[in-house]
C-alpha cells in the first residue's frame, strides 16, 4: 500500500456554541466537545483508511481551556500515524475572536480508530509518511504512546517496546 500524507486526511468542522451545548457557566459541555471532536477524527480516519472506520479508544483529551456561549470553534483533526489496521488521529480545538478573527488554541485531544470492512472484521490500512516537523513530531510520540498502551495492557513488556514489534501488534 502506498503511504499518504497527513495532510490527505485533514478534517475540519467550525461550529458556533449555542445555549443548548453549554453548561451552568455557559461554557460548552465537554461531552459536546467529545463527540465533535470524535467527528472529526472519524472523518480524518476515513479519508486515510478509505474504510469504514471505528472509534478504538480516547487516549488523551486536555480541557485547556473553556469554550464560552457564542463562541466560533474549529476543530482539526489529522491522521497522526497508522499502524497495521489501527490509526492515530491528532486532533487541535481553536476558539477564534468573533472581533479580532484570532484563533487560540483551546483543547487537543488524541483518538484511536481501528478500519473494517463490512462485516466489522478489521483490515490493512496504508502508512503515514509525514512532512512537516509537527506532523514528524506526532508520527514519533504516536509510537511511543502505542507501546506504552501495549505495555499497560499486558500485551507487551517494557523490554520490547520496538518499532518493529509495536507495528505488527
Amino acid at each position: 500500500m502506498e503511504a499518504r500524507h497527513p495532510s490527505e486526511s485533514l478534517a475540519v468542522l467550525t461550529d458556533l456554541v449555542l445555549t443548548a451545548e453549554t453548561n451552568s457557566l455557559n461554557n460548552l459541555f465537554g461531552g459536546e466537545l467529545l463527540a465533535r471532536m470524535d467527528r472529526a477524527a472519524g472523518i480524518a480516519a476515513g479519508r486515510h483508511s478509505r474504510r469504514i472506520v471505528v472509534t478504538a479508544s480516547v487516549n488523551h483529551v486536555a480541557f485547556n481551556k473553556s469554550i464560552p456561549l457564542g463562541s466560533v470553534v474549529t476543530i482539526e483533526a489529522k491522521v497522526s500515524r497508522a499502524f497495521r489496521t489501527s490509526m492515530e488521529v491528532f486532533i487541535d480545538v481553536w476558539v477564534e475572536d468573533r472581533q479580532s478573527g484570532e484563533k487560540t488554541k483551546a483543547n487537543e485531544a488524541i483518538y484511536t480508530f481501528v478500519a473494517v470492512n463490512e462485516t466489522g472484521m478489521p483490515v490493512a490500512i496504508p502508512p503515514v509518511e509525514p512532512q512537516t516537523s509537527l506532523e514528524k513530531e506526532r508520527y514519533d510520540a504516536a509510537l511511543r504512546r502505542k507501546q506504552l498502551s501495549l505495555v499497560l495492557a499486558g500485551k507487551m513488556e517494557p523490554d520490547d517496546a520496538t518499532e518493529l514489534k509495536a507495528l505488527f501488534i
